[in-house]
Order: structure tokens, then C-alpha cells, then sequence
């Protein structure tokens, strides 16, 4: 049986799951004081105690197996689990959101992408063998498995933590070999962690106002739903993932740090939906929010209801259960895989596409949001030019404080990468409180931060030089800038998924590599409505899913090349841009398409290099300083050291 935060076995208990605010006002989210996924505790982690007691594990007769699969989710596939499901992390010592651990009797594997080489580098201790994943001749860890690991080997998974189609592309793939993959009944490196794990969060859920917030009502979204079913001649859909769930109801909690979502699944028939949650998060208000539409049953007994489901429903081949592609092997298992088809997640579909009101909110939102970065901004330059020592992570609870006083205001909405110097070339880099760099006026100083608000979700970063930055450096900034435009600026026939090279071309232009020193991660992301920041399944970048999804009117995504020089600096620029029609001379085919840009906030000038920047890129640039300077200065009539610096930062050039 699976312990504490389980499908099988949730443990209920009275523990409140306190988020404990930085500073005395409401916050709903966590600035997470101790290292979470993402948040950085750059110092290196003895794992030896834990990896030997988890190999003693793996020889038991009950799980027989030489090696063990560790990887970054839960059992909902979130991208930032709550501490209680930070399995990989605990049993490495990294903590980067991607990464996969793969632990034999003897050695241990940490598979990772490009964003954590730096990182992963700095807290794998020597137990562990870092591979980076895309560098040539590094395997994935799937290919690991099937040709690096001896014949006939016994690779053993937790089923609730592995997706059903990545399970079954993984036993294709051993059976060349004579390996196979092995269900196990415990998680091992739950064992392991012991009472020391910390316990899984139950706390409230809260109602959105559709008039303001939503804009859609959840029966409508049932019914749109009910209508992919029909359409899919099936008998339900299953909704797995957090995000989902919380948006097809319209509902949010605070159950994982920085994500306004909570421990749920549903189950949608042409006739009834089932909301699965947990039976301490103030079920009333939840039921009297939904109406009698939508039965709540307790969570623990999802897997269960899905075995009785399927046999009332009469499922079957010809009348399957819809499962997302994300669906853990647990969940098919319970059905029968005959019983189930996987498709990309029509909710991931329905939820990527904006309405009129939840753009509007995004619009509102970083008009606001805006307002708060160049107060911390102003109030940073004063302080580095008045001699003040700061570090990195003073630097960012300042910024938390500026967002708090916003209207809406509910949290971050990740954990604050505030970097200086060489930090800044780690990607997704955030300062440990108790061991981070100062913030120094003669170097690059990179902050990509983001909040949550009821009306929508930000994410904005921006590099700046508080002292003279070095011709290489404004040159660099400069051609990521260009690319910044490029995306911007672009036009693209309807049906389109592949931009990502309209923001590295500039960068090839120095003959900048397209791994080395050129950005290791995508040009955008998907953004949540009050919602996960990191929502897909679009994007812009190689990934194969963002190439498999094109690009549609209402779709918010931001807009964020980077340039890294490891070791010394980085520099990153991003926006959130909305997908919108674009107006053409002419509209041959099924139209054309343009973004958006939704982030108010200057981009620092003296970091550019203006013999390289083309007239249009100028002419964009003192637009986008007249739009950010229109929107965002009255909101700042309060405060004077912003709004003058505000006003200078968008002067024309």
C-alpha cells in the first residue's frame, strides 16, 4: 500500500499545511524558506545513507529488482510537486522542476536538460553520475535503460508515478533485451524517507467568480467536455491533472506551492461529474458553489470508483474511457487497458485557449504586475548607488513586498530567480537565504519572477547593469533583444508551430552555436490563467510536443530568449504575448496569426548595443517604452524614485 499522499491509501489527518508568508499580509502561496523543486540550495547533499538503504530495498524478494526509477512527478504529473511527493529530490539531493534519477545496485544517474547542467553539477555529490541529456552521445534515460543497463534486468517503477503511454513505449523498448519493467507495490524511497517525509497537504478550496475571473461557467465547460466525449463516441473522461481539474470546475487551492491548484481527479459521463478531493477542504461552500450537477467523493477512493466505473458504464474498445496522454500506468491498470483509450487531454485544449475575460485579466494583471517590478527596480538602483550591500535573495523578498501591496495579489508564482554575475548563467537559478552572491553594481543582474493574481499570472524577466556593462555584454543583449522583437513582431500563417528560430536567428549571427553558448532551453512557454505559470501543451520551442501543437488565437505563451555565458554571466528578456489574428494585406489560406505582448516593464537601454539594433527594432523599442510608460505610469503617481525612473528608462532612443 502506498503511504501518506497515495491513490490507494491517503491518510487523513488533521495537519493544516501553513504556507508561512515572508511578511505580515495575506499571501496564499509559499516564498518557500527551505529548498523546494526549483528553489536552489546550490550546496551538495550527502546521499549515501539513503541510496544504501534504498538498495537493500530493490534485493527484497517482494521487488527483486537492479534498478530503480526515480522521477520528477507526482502522481498527478505536476511540473512542481508539493514537498511530500519530492522523491527524486530527496533521494539526490537535486532539486531542479526536470530530471529523472535512475539508481542501479552499484550507480546512480541523474538525467537532466540543459537549464540544470550548472546546478545539478553543484548538488549531485559524487554518488551520482550526471547526465546531460542533448549534449552528443548522452543518452535519454530511456535509452539508458534499453542499451546501457545488462540483458535481463529486472527495472522496477512506481505505477502511479509513470505515465501509461511512456510505460508502454519504455517495455517495447526493453523487450530487444530481455529486461523488463516491474510494478511495484511500495515506493522504496518512500520506505526510505520514513517518517521524515513530510505529509500530503489538504487545504482549502476556494470558488472563482466567473464575471471576473473565469469567464465561463463550469457547466459550460462540462458540457464541452461532454461533447468531446460524444464526439469521441466514448463512455467518460478521466481528468488527471491538477490544473485541469481545478479549471474545468472553477476552483483553486493551495496545495503546491506557488500553483493555485489542489489534490483532485474527476470523472465526466455524457450524464454526471465526479470531483474527487480531499474531505478536509471545506466541502460545503465547494458543494453549494457547483450545485447538484456535481457529486464530491472522497479522494482516496478514486481508484476504487474508476474499477466500479468502467464495469457501470459498460467501457469497452468500442466505448472507451478517455484518459489524457499524461494518465499514469495506475490509473489505466484499474480501468484495463482494453477498457481505455489516450489521446491528448481535451481540457489541456479547451483550457490553453483564453476567453475575452480571462485576457482582459492577463492585460490588468501585468499592467500591475509592472507597477511593482519598476518600484523594486528603482528602489535597487538607489540602494547599489548609495552604497547599500544587498544579496540576491534580500533583493527578492524586496520584490515580493512590492507585489504584495497589489490588488489580487495571492502569491508568487515561482520561486524568484534573483541572480548577480555568474548566477545568472544558471537558468533557472533562485539564491539559498543562507548562502547567495551580493548583487554587485558591475555586474549583469538577471530577475525572472512572476506573481499570481485572481485575474491572471505573470512572468517577466529582465537583465540589467546597474554599473557600465562591457561591449561583449551589451553586444550579447543585444542579440537576444533582437530576437525578443523577432517573436514579437512575428506574423505567421494560421496552423503554425515552429517560431522558435525567429528568436536564435540573431544569435546565429555571431556564430553562436545551437547548443554552445546559444539559450539551452525553449524560446516559450504556455502561461495559466491563475493557474500553473508553465501550461501546455503549446510552446515555442524543439520540444516535440510544442512542434505538435500549433499555435491558436487566445493561447497565451511568453516570449523569452536568453544568452548564457557560464561562469561569468546571462541574460535573459521575457514577456507574456497572447496569440492574436493577425490583419494582413492579403489572407490567402486559413489566415495569419500574431502576438500580443501583455508585460509592462522597460527594457533596460544602456545594456544595447545600438550599431547592430535596425531602425524597426528601434522604432519597436521606444513603442513598446510609450505603451509601457502610458500604462503603467499612472500607477506609480505615489511613488516619485519609480515614476522618474520609469520615465528615464523609456526614453526614446
Amino acid at each position: 500500500m502506498w503511504s501518506r499522499c497515495s491513490l490507494w491509501a491517503l491518510r487523513a489527518h488533521s495537519h493544516r499545511y501553513l504556507l508561512t508568508p515572508v511578511f505580515a499580509y495575506t499571501v496564499r502561496f509559499s516564498s518557500g524558506t527551505t529548498a523546494t523543486m526549483g528553489a536552489i540550495k546550490t550546496r551538495t547533499v550527502n546521499t549515501t545513507e539513503q541510496l544504501a538503504k534504498l538498495r537493500e530495498l530493490l534485493k527484497k524478494p517482494e521487488n527483486n529488482v537492479k534498478a530503480f526509477i526515480v522521477p520528477s512527478e507526482d502522481q498527478h504529473f505536476s511540473e512542481y510537486p508539493a514537498h511530500s511527493d519530492e522523491r527524486r529530490a530527496f533521494i539526490s539531493g537535486f532539486n531542479g522542476s526536470a530530471g529523472c534519477a535512475v539508481i542501479t545496485l552499484r550507480d546512480a544517474f541523474l538525467f537532466t536538460d540543459g537549464r540544470y547542467f550548472l546546478q545539478a553539477s553543484q548538488q549531485l555529490d559524487s554518488n551520482w553520475k550526471l547526465m546531460k541529456q542533448g549534449l552528443p552521445d548522452v543518452p535519454t534515460w530511456q535509452e539508458f535503460l534499453s542499451k546501457h543497463l545488462e540483458q535481463g534486468t529486472r527495472i522496477g517503477i512506481d505505477p502511479t508515478l509513470i505515465s501509461a503511454a511512456e510505460a508502454e513505449s519504455l517495455k517495447k523498448s526493453l523487450e530487444p533485451r530481455g529486461s523488463v519493467l516491474v510494478s511495484l507495490q511500495q515506493n522504496p524511497v518512500d520506505v526510505v524517507w520514513g517518517k521524515d517525509r513530510p505529509l500530503c497537504p489538504h487545504n482549502s478550496v476556494f470558488p472563482l467568480d466567473v464575471k471576473y475571473a473565469a469567464g465561463e461557467t463550469s457547466q459550460s465547460k462540462l458540457q464541452r467536455l461532454r461533447e468531446e466525449i460524444t464526439k469521441k463516441k466514448a463512455v467518460a473522461s478521466v481528468v488527471t491533472l491538477l490544473d485541469e481539474v481545478a479549471w474545468l470546475f472553477n476552483l483553486r487551492g493551495t496545495d503546491i506551492d506557488f500553483n493555485p491548484v489542489f489534490f483532485a481527479y474527476a470523472v465526466v459521463t455524457p450524464t454526471e461529474a465526479i470531483l474527487f478531493m480531499n474531505d478536509a477542504q471545506d466541502q460545503h461552500s465547494i458543494k453549494e458553489f457547483l450545485g447538484s450537477d456535481v457529486e464530491i467523493r472522497p479522494y482516496e477512493t478514486f481508484i476504487p470508483s474508476l474499477e466500479q466505473l468502467t464495469a457501470t458504464l459498460g467501457a469497452n474498445k468500442d466505448k472507451p474511457m478517455l484518459l489524457g496522454d499524461k494518465t499514469s500506468l495506475a490509473v489505466v491498470e484499474a480501468i484495463g487497458q482494453e477498457n481505455a483509450v489516450l489521446i491528448p487531454s481535451p481540457v489541456a485544449t479547451m483550457k490553453a485557449i483564453k476567453n475575452e475575460t480571462e485576457i482582459e485579466g492577463f492585460r490588468n494583471c501585468h499592467i500591475r504586475d509592472g507597477a511593482a517590478l519598476i518600484r523594486y527596480f528603482a528602489w535597487l538602483e538607489e540602494q547599489l548607488n548609495g552604497g547599500v550591500e544587498l544579496n540576491e535573495s534580500q533583493a527578492a523578498t524586496k520584490l515580493e513586498e512590492f507585489r504584495s501591496e497589489l490588488d489580487l495579489f495571492r502569491g508568487l508564482s515561482f520561486t524568484t530567480i534573483s541572480s548577480t554575475g555568474p548566477n545568472a548563467a544558471v537558468i533557472h537559478y533562485s539564491p539559498d537565504p543562507d548562502d547567495c552572491a551580493i548583487v554587485k553594481k558591475d555586474q549583469i543582474y538577471l530577475c525572472d519572477s512572476g506573481g499570481q493574481y485572481l485575474d491572471g499570472t505573470t512572468d517577466v524577466t529582465r537583465t540589467l547593469h546597474f554599473g557600465t556593462p562591457t561591449n561583449e555584454e551589451k553586444r550579447a543583449f543585444t542579440r537576444v533583444l533582437q530576437g525578443h522583437i523577432s517573436i514579437d513582431t512575428a506574423v505567421f500563417p494560421n496552423g503554425t508551430s515552429g517560431v522558435d528560430s525567429f528568436a536564435r536567428r540573431a544569435l546565429w549571427q555571431e556564430g553562436w552555436g545551437k547548443r554552445f553558448p546559444e539559450y539551452r532551453h525553449g524560446t516559450g512557454h504556455g502561461v495559466g490563467h491563475f493557474l500553473n505559470v508553465h501550461e501546455g501543451p503549446h510552446g515555442i520551442g524543439t520540444r516535440i510536443a510544442y512542434n505538435s501543437t500549433s499555435l491558436k488565437v487566445g493561447m497565451t505563451v511568453s516570449n523569452e530568449p536568453g544568452y548564457y555565458a557560464d561562469g561569468r554571466y546571462g541574460i535573459r528578456i521575457e514577456n507574456v504575448v497572447i496569440v492574436r489574428e493577425a490583419e494582413t494585406p492579403n489572407n490567402f489560406g486559413n489566415g495569419y496569426l500574431c502576438f500580443e505582448h501583455v508585460t509592462m516593464c522597460p527594457i533596460q537601454t544602456k545594456l544595447i548595443d545600438f550599431s547592430i539594433l535596425t531602425a524597426q527594432e528601434k522604432e519597436w523599442l521606444n513603442s513598446y517604452h510609450a505603451e509601457t510608460l502610458e500604462k503603467v505610469g499612472p500607477l506609480l503617481r505615489n511613488d516619485p524614485r519609480a515614476l522618474e525612473w520609469l520615465e528615464r528608462e523609456c526614453s526614446p532612443v
